[in-house]
C-alpha cells in the first residue's frame, strides 16, 4: 500500500476521500471549507486573548500535519478548539479583552496537552480503542464537556453587560446568530458565527462611529498594518500548574475526534477505525506545533463535516487547498489587524452562544448515545462533575493547584469507575 492514495477521478455522486474532482471544483470547495471554519477559528483565540492571525496560520499547518499523519485518508480540517477557552482563562487570569499578557504560560500547557493527546494516539495504535470507550464513555466525556461550558458562563455574562448600546449590540448579535443557525439555508447555517460577527460589527459602526452612543471602532492599526509580513510568534513557558490544568483537555479532544472519525466513516460508508490512532497523533502533534508558536490548541471541526454532508465531497485534496489558503492569510498582518477590530460587545454576544453550545452539545451526546439517567451511577457522576466545573472548585496542594475543569475531569473519570466496580468485576 502506498503512503498516500492515488486519488482517482470521481465518477459517482459521492466523492470518496481517495478520489478527486477537477482543479477548479477542488479550489472552490477548498475556499468553502475555509469560510466554514473561519468563524470559530477566529472567535476562539479572540476570547482567550490570542492572536487570531496566528490561529488561522496554525490551523492550516495543523491540517497539513493531520493530512500526513492519516496518510491523506481522513478528510478533516483542524481549527481552534473551544475546549481550551476555560482552562486557558483560568490558567492566565485573562480579563476578557485585548491581548492576553500571560499567553506564554497557556502555550506551555497547550503543548503539554498535545503531547498527552499524541501519546494516547500511539497507545491506541498499539492496543485499540476498547480501553478508551471503557474509561471515557459518553456519560463521562459529555459531563466534562458540559462542565467546561458552564465554567465559562460568568465570563460570557460579563461580556454582554455594559451600557444600553453595548447590551443592544450584544443581544442583537446573539439573536441574529441564532436566527441564521436555525432558519438559514444549509450552506448559510455553517456561517452563522460569521453572520453574527458581520451584523454586530455593522451595528457598532452605526451606533458608535455614526451616532457616538458607544466607543467607535479604531481603524488606525488596520491602516498602518502591512499586507504581507511575518507573524509575531510567541515562545511557550512551561508552568506546572498551567500544564496540569490545560492537559486535562486531552480527554475532550479524544472524545471529540473519536466521534468525528466515526461520523465520517458513517457518511462515507467506509471503516475509518484504522485512522483513529493516526488521527489522535496528527491532532496532538498539530496542537503541539500550534502552541509552540503562539497559536491555540486545535481539533477536527464539525463545521467542515457539515459542509461534507451537504456537498457529498470527501476528497482529502480539498482540505489541502483550504490549509494552504489559511497559511497565506496567516502571513497578512492586514488581515490580522482587521480581525482585531471586532468590537467587544460582538465578542460578548458570540461568547454567550458558543459557551452555551459547548454545554448543550454535550446533552445531545447523551441523547445520541442513549445514556440511562435512571442509573444512579450515571446520574451522580454527571451531577457531581457539573457542580465542580460550574462552581470552579479548586484544590491546592502546597504550591500546586487544580482548577474547576481539572477537578471536574478527575471526578468524572474516577467516580464513574468507583461506582461501577461491581460491573467492572463482572
Amino acid at each position: 500500500m502506498s503512503l498516500f492514495p492515488r486519488w482517482q477521478r470521481a465518477t459517482g455522486p459521492v466523492v470518496q476521500p481517495d478520489e478527486r474532482l477537477d482543479a477548479g471544483s477542488t479550489a472552490t470547495l477548498g475556499v468553502q471549507h475555509l469560510l466554514a471554519m473561519s468563524g470559530s477559528t477566529i472567535l476562539a483565540p479572540l476570547l482567550m486573548g490570542f492572536d487570531p492571525n496566528l490561529a488561522i496560520l496554525f490551523s492550516g499547518i495543523g491540517t497539513l500535519i493531520f493530512f500526513v499523519a492519516t496518510r491523506g485518508r481522513m478528510p478533516s480540517y483542524l481549527g481552534s478548539s473551544f475546549a481550551f477557552i476555560a482552562v486557558v482563562i483560568a490558567a492566565t487570569g485573562y480579563a476578557g479583552s485585548g491581548p492576553n499578557p500571560n499567553i506564554a504560560i497557556a502555550l506551555g500547557g497547550i503543548v503539554a496537552c498535545g503531547a498527552v493527546y499524541a501519546a494516547i494516539g500511539a497507545l491506541v495504535m498499539a492496543t485499540g480503542t476498547d480501553w478508551i470507550e471503557r474509561w471515557m464513555p459518553p456519560v463521562v466525556t459529555a459531563a466534562v464537556g458540559a462542565a467546561i461550558g458552564l465554567n465559562l458562563a460568568p465570563i460570557a455574562v460579563s461580556g454582554i453587560q455594559g451600557s444600553g448600546a453595548h447590551m443592544t449590540v450584544a443581544l442583537a448579535t446573539i439573536l441574529i446568530t441564532a436566527l441564521v443557525a436555525a432558519h438559514g439555508s444549509p450552506g448559510l447555517r455553517r456561517l452563522s458565527i460569521l453572520a453574527g460577527i458581520a451584523s454586530g460589527y455593522v451595528l457598532v459602526l452605526l451606533l458608535g462611529n455614526g451616532l457616538g452612543l458607544m466607543p467607535a471602532i479604531d481603524y488606525a492599526p488596520l491602516l498602518d498594518a502591512a499586507w504581507i509580513g511575518m507573524p509575531s510568534f510567541v515562545t511557550p513557558v512551561f508552568h506546572t500548574g498551567a500544564i496540569a490544568l490545560i492537559a486535562s483537555v486531552a480527554v475532550i479532544l479524544v472524545a471529540e475526534n473519536l466521534a468525528h472519525i466515526k461520523a465520517i466513516g458513517a457518511m462515507t460508508g467506509r471503516d475509518m477505525n484504522r485512522q483513529i490512532g493516526p488521527g489522535f497523533i496528527g491532532d496532538g502533534i498539530a496542537t503541539m506545533v500550534s502552541g509552540a508558536g503562539g497559536g491555540t490548541g486545535v481539533t477536527t471541526y464539525a463545521e467542515n463535516m457539515g459542509v461534507m454532508a451537504v456537498t457529498r465531497v470527501f476528497s482529502t485534496l480539498v482540505f489541502v487547498v483550504a490549509a494552504f489558503a489559511a497559511i497565506a492569510l496567516g502571513f497578512s498582518p492586514k488581515f490580522g489587524a482587521l480581525l482585531q477590530t471586532i468590537p467587544g460587545p460582538v465578542l460578548g454576544g458570540l461568547s454567550v452562544v458558543v459557551f452555551g453550545l459547548i454545554a448543550a452539545a454535550m446533552v445531545r451526546l447523551w441523547v445520541d448515545n442513549r445514556v440511562d439517567f435512571s442509573d444512579p451511577r450515571n446520574l451522580i457522576t454527571v451531577g457531581v462533575t457539573l457542580v465542580l466545573g460550574a462552581g470552579n472548585f479548586e484544590v491546592t496542594f502546597g504550591g500546586f493547584s487544580i482548577g474547576g475543569i481539572g477537578t471536574a475531569t478527575i471526578a468524572a473519570v474516577v467516580l464513574y469507575r468507583i461506582l461501577g466496580r461491581k460491573e467492572n468485576r463482572r
